[in-house]
């Protein structure tokens, strides 16, 4: 026996409201008398039920919370990967501070002169990231202080990612982790033994801190005073983005609790940092260092069109990505793939603050250093701020991608950008600087303990060879400044004092970095050194950085030059 497929049409009620027909299939054999058969259809089995909150703006579901940490993870790999590729011999500043703990300690717990007026300079208190340095470098050398570098850059992207997935989700969360990541001043800061990646992570601390607590007690922001606080202490110039804090945490609490809370909160969390801040400037004697590195900062030279070409290098991609996410939220405040009902939205101009807030942060450093005329340290800088636009990038991606992932070509071509910026620029960044891999061997086979040298740079070559006990800070005069005592016991400085040591064979030795641009003291130190007859040259090793080339001259006093 055969059996045939045919069709019938039958109705049905959709919704209680539209008739609808269709042929259903219906089986007729060969007893069957030709026809059609019908079969009825309830309305139930036609009314659709509730479709459940899916995607990304759902509830977090324990599936999407382990793709979204795992995803996480593959992104702070790949940053320490791109961070450690990064290689050099220590920077002035990354010899200087870890050397500067070494000598705090001794200071602090054995009682040593503290001879060296850190306090009165350092952009930063010596007594917090310095000690901290010097105590990793006596277990781990500068790889280690590198490597708690890389620690803290790699936090701070986790702390962003966690932020931004309060704020928004996580999709926008993994976007805002994965731009952030791949900067150039993230990179660069991963690999580098200075306060900023430190001050960059407490900023991010700081910030998750009150994001977290802003719908709870009133008091729970003074959690994050400590941290803020001991933020400004690591590096002064954190303190510029107090304000975004406080604004911050008002926005957060507003979005649940209204106005009238917010401003309660943000109230409380002003007042405890101003009185710790208050306590702190009150017991030390960092004013003065403040006041010389950070707010009396003395300006520069560096043209505004070029600082506003090196900004959009190094953070435009950012920026531009945060603008668009600013300008998209604004509009609309749905960020996944599947609206979510009964969802309270926030409204327009709450969506509008929170994005000028964060997007606007960026601006501030390179504002102020465009007032300055200074370029020192911007390419670092410039990463405080894109910590706090990074969310808004993040959101600015998550609408290029689409929902259901619609567009992934555009955040493919986005992220080979960033990667292929951050990856450049930062290894650019990173080799700025001379190698002193050759010079420090060199250096040791001639000096002494006990023995007078001028060193440009001398930061290295007190670290290196400090911890071999050659020598020390105190036995180094820089370039930048000098008080000489000259055979009349006048006291010079300036051109006058290097040229009087000079010719006087004060110094047992000097290193000198010839560039290929020189400046006015390195000029006048070579000119004294060729015609003095106090001096010969005993060494000139040449080297090469992304920037162009150069050579060091170790000149040693002559032995028949004696000092007044």
């Amino acid at each position: 026996m055969t059996a045939t497929e045919d069709h019938g049409t039958t109705t049905g009620r959709y919704d209680g409201e539209t008739t609808l027909k269709l042929r259903v299939p219906t089986v007729r054999g060969a007893r069957s008398a030709p026809g059609y058969l019908f079969e009825e259809i309830t309305r139930a089995d036609w009314v659709l039920g509730r479709v459940p909150d899916t995607g990304w703006s759902a509830a977090p579901s324990g599936r999407r919370t382990r793709v979204a940490r795992a995803l996480l993870a593959c992104l702070l790999l790949v940053q320490a990967t791109l961070s450690l590729r990064l290689h050099n011999s220590a920077f002035e500043d990354e010899a200087l501070y870890v050397y500067a703990g070494h000598a705090m300690i001794d200071h602090l717990f054995h009682g040593t002169p503290d001879y060296g007026g850190f306090d009165n300079y350092f952009s930063g208190s010596p007594a917090l990231y310095p000690v901290l340095a010097a105590w990793v470098d006596t277990a781990a050398g500068l790889t280690g202080v590198r490597l708690m570098s890389l620690t803290f850059m790699l936090g701070a992207t986790a702390l962003l990612y966690s932020l931004t997935r309060m704020l928004f989700n996580e999709r926008t969360a993994l976007c805002a982790a994965g731009i952030f990541a791949v900067a150039q001043s993230t990179l660069f800061l991963g690999n580098f033994a200075t306060y900023d990646a430190m001050a960059v992570f407490l900023l991010a601390l700081t910030s998750w801190i009150l994001v977290r607590v802003a719908p709870g007690h009133w008091a729970l922001p003074l959690t994050a005073v400590p941290v803020a606080t001991l933020t400004v202490g690591v590096k002064y110039a954190s303190a510029l983005y107090l304000p975004t804090l406080c604004l911050l945490l008002v926005l957060a609490a507003h979005r649940r609790l209204g106005a009238r809370e917010a401003l309660r909160r943000g109230a409380v969390f002003t007042a405890g940092v101003t009185v710790l801040i208050g306590i702190g400037l009150s017991t030390t004697d960092y004013l003065e260092a403040i006041r010389s590195t950070t707010t009396d900062r003395a300006h520069g030279g560096t043209s505004a069109g070029l600082m506003l070409w090196d900004c959009a290098r190094w953070g435009g991609l950012l920026f531009a990505l945060a603008c668009l996410g600013t300008l998209l939220y604004w509009r609309r405040a749905g960020l996944g793939e599947v609206p979510a009902r009964n969802r309270v939205t926030p409204l327009p101009r709450w969506r509008l603050a929170l994005g000028v807030l964060l997007t606007g942060t960026a601006l501030l450093a390179p504002a102020y250093q465009i007032h300055l005329q200074t370029s020192i340290s911007l390419h670092k800088h410039i990463g405080y701020g894109l910590l706090f636009a990074a969310p808004m990038a993040g959101v600015g991606l998550s609408r290029l991608m689409g929902a259901h992932f619609r567009f992934p070509q555009a955040v493919v071509a986005v992220g080979v950008l960033a990667l292929t910026l951050g990856m450049s620029q930062s290894a650019h960044n990173y080799g700025v600087w001379p190698d002193t891999t050759h010079l420090i061997p060199e250096l040791a086979k001639n000096v002494r303990p006990g023995q007078k040298w001028l060193g440009q740079p001398h930061e290295a070559p007190v670290y290196y060879l400090g911890s071999a006990g050659l020598t020390d800070y105190t036995l180094w005069t820089s370039i930048y400044y000098i008080d000489y005592a000259g055979r009349e016991g006048r006291h010079l400085s300036g051109p006058d004092g290097y040229r009087a040591a000079i010719d006087d064979g004060w110094f047992d030795g000097v290193v000198l970095d010839w560039s290929d641009q020189p400046g006015a003291i390195q000029t006048l130190i070579r000119k004294e050194m060729r015609t003095s007859n106090r001096y010969r040259l005993a060494s000139a090793l040449v080297y090469r950085t992304s920037a162009g080339s150069g050579h060091f001259e170790i000149w040693l006093r002559i032995p028949s030059a004696h000092t007044p």
